[in-house]
């Protein structure tokens, strides 16, 4: 385990940036891979992701069972390590254990899958995304709209490296996180970078009831995305127009102006 000096910050500015990154499909994901390459030679990357898939664990973090990191080798160059815990247990074990301070920027994905509006609740991704801004490290969450193990990330890994040299070159707010949903399309037929909200989507869900061979009932979750909503501002029209959609996204959850009217009517 490293023993580097626990430090807040870069010493220097000409010292590269460490970039911690980090996954909720595994260490082993395509997905992540491809996010190593695509910025490798931006700064120092360290990877600390579990050691099995965790989609859908939103922030979940574990508090009842003993965690366990180990050295990975699976990346030319890069320092690797693989957590039995979830994507938020990733980012606090790495700043806690690995780094031994703050990095200067946490990624996570590429997620294989669209985590564009309502995803963003349940995503391990995003989730590993935010808790990093909790910690005041600015940070971005990748998906790839394509669940294929065999995804082509080559576009991707285009707009990953470009959008972390954009928030590494200028220093912005250090609760900054993005959520980066990039179509299943080759790059030239990717229209650019939109800048969007969130969309007003859910699904349509449905339990479908069964039972195993000693005959005991069970569930399997089923559903259909739907979107209800109509604006061209929102991530999901972005995407259905192939654009790359970045939303900005916070884990200050307060309806401020549902507050201020509380505030005048509940006396």
């Amino acid at each position: 385990m490293p023993t580097r000096k626990k430090t807040a910050t870069r010493k220097s500015s000409k010292e590269p940036p460490v970039i911690l990154v980090t996954n909720d499909d595994g260490v082993t994901a395509p997905g992540i891979r491809n996010l190593v390459e695509a910025v490798k030679d931006l700064g120092k990357v360290v990877v600390v992701a579990p050691d099995k898939p965790q989609s859908g664990m939103g922030h979940a973090i574990t508090i009842g069972s003993p965690l366990r990191l180990s050295p990975v080798t699976l990346y030319e160059d890069v320092e690797a390590y693989q957590c039995t815990g979830t994507p938020v247990d990733c980012v606090k074990l790495a700043v806690d254990k690995v780094l031994h301070r703050k990095p200067d920027i946490c990624l996570s994905g590429i997620n294989h899958g669209a985590n564009h509006s309502i995803n963003v609740i349940y995503s391990g991704t995003m989730s590993a995304a935010v808790e990093a801004a909790i910690e005041s490290i600015p940070s971005i969450g990748f998906s790839l709209l394509d669940y294929s193990i065999e995804a082509d990330f080559s576009a991707a890994r285009v707009y990953a490296r470009k959008l972390t040299q954009m928030v590494l070159a200028k220093k912005l707010d250090k609760h900054l996180v993005l959520n980066v949903n990039i179509p299943a399309l080759p790059e030239e037929e990717i229209r650019g970078i939109r800048v969007c909200r969130q969309a007003y989507a859910k699904y349509q869900e449905d339990f479908l009831e069964r039972k195993d061979p000693h005959g005991r009932q069970y569930y399997w979750l089923t559903g259909a995305f739907t979107n209800f909503d109509k604006g061209r501002d929102t991530d999901v029209w972005a995407l259905n127009n192939n654009y790359v959609s970045v939303v900005p996204v916070q884990f200050d959850l307060t309806n401020y102006v549902l507050k201020a009217k509380l505030e005048k009517s509940w006396k």
